[in-house]
């Protein structure tokens, strides 16, 4: 920001700080988290300070006004996204760079004209490659946010199966709208299902009360400043988002509560499986 900025908020957790933040990029409105630990500031031009009170004491007096039988239990913290963040670092040491040419790529990229032709299985593989350690970098830490948030949500093998479906879902649509001449390799497209995941979640939750498309809104603003660099798949990124807000507005009315650990490791060995599973097909089919 290049005017005088001006401290419109501050706690001492980063959370409420970046939960106000969600609030002001759905309405539009440039601003900047700083602090450290212990002390979190939301900052925003001094021109927008009106503006910005306006949205968050409006967002306040929409929470305070939720009838308190409607809030739904989050399963609590949980190390899914961390968890899935040291997978792909350690995938990338066997793999290395998923140039083109190399035997994995061929094996397991979004190749829509194969996808198309019935190897439905790259749509989850592909998830796994990365291009260079800066793609992976980048991948790898959305994942310790994003995924880590849907765990705490809905329980890591509930949230896990839904962000692997959202990815592999935008990767399939992806696929059929190109038909061909296109291939594409990142866990981006399941980062953004997360995100449509946490959107879908929450509009779902609040269909009933004002305010509702607020959390689809802040989607949408995170796609612009997260998906759309000009190297991105930015096709992937939009379907990767839609497919996971579809799924979040049906776990929001499907799932009263999220399953205790039992099946929590059920479900979360079984998205492992999956992913292990598809790529013993694709190495099969070189």
């Amino acid at each position: 920001m290049s005017e005088e900025e001006h401290t419109l908020r501050a706690a001492p957790g980063r959370r409420a700080v970046e939960e106000w933040a969600l609030v002001l990029a759905a309405a539009g409105i440039a601003h900047r988290v700083a602090g450290n630990a212990g002390s979190w500031r939301l900052l925003v031009a001094a021109g927008d300070a009106d503006r910005s009170i306006a949205a968050l004491d409006a967002y306040d007096a929409e929470r305070r006004n939720a009838a308190p039988g409607e809030e739904v239990p989050e399963y609590g913290p949980t190390y899914a996204g961390l968890l899935v963040a040291v997978l792909l670092v350690g995938f990338y040491g066997v793999t290395g760079p998923a140039d083109p040419g190399s035997a994995w790529a061929r094996a397991g990229s979004a190749s829509a004209e194969l996808i198309v032709r019935g190897q439905g299985w790259r749509a989850v593989t592909a998830l796994t490659l990365h291009a260079n350690p800066a793609h992976l970098l980048g991948n790898a830490v959305a994942c310790a946010v994003f995924v880590t948030a849907v765990g705490r949500a809905l329980g890591p093998g509930l949230g896990g199966w839904l962000v692997l479906a959202a990815g592999a879902g935008g990767n399939v649509l992806n696929a059929f709208l190109h038909g061909a001449h296109h291939s594409a390799v990142g866990a981006s497209t399941a980062v953004f299902g997360a995100i449509g995941l946490l959107g879908g979640l929450q509009f779902g939750r609040k269909r009933r009360r004002r305010g509702a498309w607020l959390p689809v809104a802040g989607t949408l603003a995170l796609l612009a400043m997260l998906g759309s660099d000009r190297e991105a798949d930015i096709v992937a990124h939009l379907f990767g988002l839609l497919v996971g807000g579809v799924l979040g507005v049906a776990a929001a009315l499907l799932v009263a509560r999220p399953p205790g650990r039992p099946a929590q490791w059920v479900l979360a060995l079984g998205a492992l499986a999956a992913v292990a599973g598809s790529w013993l097909v694709a190495l099969r089919a070189l």
